[in-house]
């Protein structure tokens, strides 16, 4: 297993459009960068270097996207290996994918729900399990944004929480995704964020989306992150206490000091909860 530290404090994501202001920004702008190794396995050239001075300057978390931990085709073992180089590279100490599927057949291109149900508990917690011992890492889960599900013998949260334990492997808790499902699919994402095993979360994403109406919200990672989401966040730190917290931006990028003020309001918002009596503190 690894020895690298865990990441801390407030990230940002790393992407290629941001790599030129990015690898001109003060040491203590950020806390931790997050990059999806899919995206740079073997990239080399400028794009090669600037992730390799970046990951000299701060702490690298990872985030998978094509692993499709939910799907029916066997895993990819040759990703999985290529994605524990890269990790053990870099010294890279947390990865995370998403509780979804992602291709069947070949790349789909999207994130897809999976059916919640026991039998799909058992598949993809083996998946998972097996992903572990692939990268001899612990890893976490994210919960997904989605807008139909295939089947729902469980609630959602239940599918979740069967997941995490028989899996045995933690929760990246996207507030976003969170507070878009809770308004497209009509439930309380207080009580939703209640019922979470508090010991399996261990970092969490923060994102904008687009109100498309009152009652449909679209997990977009292209705008601002909207005040809804922060209170939600606010809600994550009584319950887990300030959690690492990456903000998300996918697109539709303001300058560098627009995204680093937003990445401030996370570790205001981190520091206010060191102040709260009821926050539990690791």
């Amino acid at each position: 297993m690894t020895t690298a530290a865990f990441p801390y404090g407030a990230g940002l994501g790393l992407r290629r459009a941001l790599l030129p202001e990015l690898l001109e920004m003060d040491a203590g702008a950020v806390d931790f960068l997050e990059c999806t190794p899919d995206n740079w396995i073997k990239v080399g050239g400028r794009h090669g270097d600037g992730l390799a001075r970046l990951a000299e300057r701060f702490p690298l978390a990872c985030h998978g996207l094509s692993l499709s931990l939910g799907g029916p085709a066997p895993l990819d073992r040759d990703l999985l290996q290529r994605t524990r180089v890269f990790l053990d590279h870099h010294n890279v100490a947390f990865f995370s994918e998403h509780l979804s599927y992602c291709s069947d057949d070949g790349q789909l291109y999207d994130l897809l729900p999976l059916p919640f149900t026991d039998e799909a508990v058992r598949h993809v917690a083996a998946r998972i399990r097996q992903t572990q011992d692939a990268l001899e890492r612990r890893i976490a889960v994210e919960n997904i944004s989605y807008y139909a599900a295939p089947y729902q013998a469980l609630q959602e949260i239940d599918f979740l929480r069967a997941v995490l334990e028989e899996a045995d492997c933690d929760l990246l808790l996207d507030v976003n995704n969170l507070f878009v499902n809770s308004i497209n699919h009509g439930y309380d994402a207080t009580e939703y964020m209640a019922a979470l095993p508090a010991e399996r979360v261990a970092y969490v994403h923060v994102a904008g989306h687009y109100d498309e109406a009152p009652d449909l919200k679209i997990d977009t990672h292209g705008a601002t992150v909207k005040a809804d989401v922060w209170s939600l966040l606010e809600q994550a730190y009584r319950r887990f206490g300030p959690l690492p917290t990456l903000l998300e931006r996918d697109f539709n990028f303001p300058p560098l000091a627009e995204l680093l003020a937003e990445v401030e309001q996370i570790r205001v918002r981190q520091q206010a909860a060191q102040t709260w009596p009821e926050v539990r503190h690791a």
